[in-house]
């Protein structure tokens, strides 16, 4: 009695699970509470654009080319290359990249520390500091930004909202890429209709634009205690000064990012991020929990000799997560995944979620990030 009531309890459980992704699904599809866009500021702005790059000469080419694209008037482009500290080509790639750029360019060599800030956030804030204007768009050395990025944050820069992020999908030829880039379409398909809700979650420090109000109300990230997770700390308090926030869903701006290249590269990655997921309210965590049990529940299927059940489950799980990958490729303006890479997301999702959880419990404290510890 009591192995059929539990059989029962992980059946409920799935199609509970089954019936909340249709509920997400069914507000991604629709745009339910997508912010509007506001019209673009007369006449138009000066903007800054941050890049922090550590030991990026490969990448960085890439991302200064997706710059200089760009559909703003160069005169109107502030572009600021934070050099820390690289022991690569990472200057003079970036100098032979904007050579004859009609907008402003500037590449800082950063050696000090501004007050806590460490790392990247100590990039950013010497950058703050240089800065010229009221607008600032910050990306990474990994990412190409579309050529209407600029524009396309801008139009939800309203009145007293401090910081705008835009999507940012994974793209690359081989198959790791590939299950990343349906990853990261369904994590940030979720977080879109969360934050359409009115519930605060996170940022994106590759793809945002802060205003210089909002981030000079924080004290800047010199007044911030140090972390690995700059973009959500920036986040966290900008919107604890009352500034408001917009998270976008569109190919306006739909940034391109590179893959990790290898399984130990996505695991640290994947390690920092965790960290932002620790910060989130107790009611997020616990919700991020329960959605996050389907497998065991399959699993608790076939041990209570239920393998009937457990395949039907896993198929639907499939199936379902398969309609909410192509909500979500049609509102990026992306192509849909081949089956097999939307089959196999599934392994990749179970492999990645159980290597997070072993290393969170017995690897070593802290996270190694472009060549630094951080504890």
């Amino acid at each position: 009695m009591l192995i059929s009531a539990v059989a029962y309890g992980c059946v409920v459980y799935c199609a509970l699970w089954l019936g909340w992704l249709g509920y997400i699904m069914q507000r991604l599809a629709t745009r339910a509470g997508a912010p509007a866009p506001v019209p673009l500021p007369e006449p138009l702005p000066r903007v800054s654009i941050f890049i922090a790059a550590r030991n990026e000469e490969a990448a960085l080419p890439r991302c200064l080319a997706s710059v200089r694209a760009l559909q703003y008037p160069a005169h109107l482009l502030e572009v600021l290359v934070g050099d820390d500290a690289s022991t690569d080509g990472t200057r003079a790639v970036a100098e032979a990249a904007m050579q004859g750029f009609a907008g402003s360019f500037r590449v800082v060599t950063i050696t000090g520390t501004l007050g806590q800030a460490r790392g990247k956030a100590n990039v950013l804030a010497h950058l703050a500091h240089l800065a010229t204007t009221d607008y600032w768009l910050l990306t990474d050395a990994d990412i190409a930004v579309p050529a209407t990025w600029v524009q396309g944050l801008l139009a939800h820069a309203a009145p007293r909202v401090g910081t705008v992020t835009g999507l940012t999908v994974v793209q690359g030829p081989s198959l790791l890429a590939k299950l990343q880039g349906v990853d990261w379409l369904l994590s940030l398909g979720s977080i879109q209709v969360a934050t359409d809700s009115g519930q605060p979650m996170t940022a994106m420090g590759n793809n945002m634009l802060v205003t210089r109000a909002a981030y000079q109300a924080t004290g800047g990230y010199e007044a911030m205690p140090a972390t690995i997770i700059e973009d959500f700390a920036l986040f966290e308090a900008v919107n604890a000064q009352g500034y408001g926030f917009r998270q976008l869903f569109e190919p306006a701006v739909r940034a391109s990012s590179l893959p990790a290249g290898a399984w130990a590269a996505l695991l640290r990655q994947r390690l920092r991020w965790v960290r932002g997921v620790a910060a989130l309210p107790r009611r997020v965590q616990v919700a991020l929990v329960l959605f996050s049990g389907y497998w065991l529940a399959v699993a608790g299927l076939l041990l209570l000799g239920r393998p009937d059940w457990a395949l039907g489950a896993m198929l639907l799980k499939i199936c379902a997560q398969a309609l909410m990958l192509r909500v979500a490729t049609r509102r990026a303006g992306l192509p849909m995944p081949a089956v097999a890479v939307v089959v196999g997301y599934e392994f990749f999702s179970l492999a990645l979620t159980t290597h997070l959880a072993l290393s969170r419990l017995f690897g070593r404290r802290g996270v190694d990030w472009k060549g630094r510890h951080y504890q």
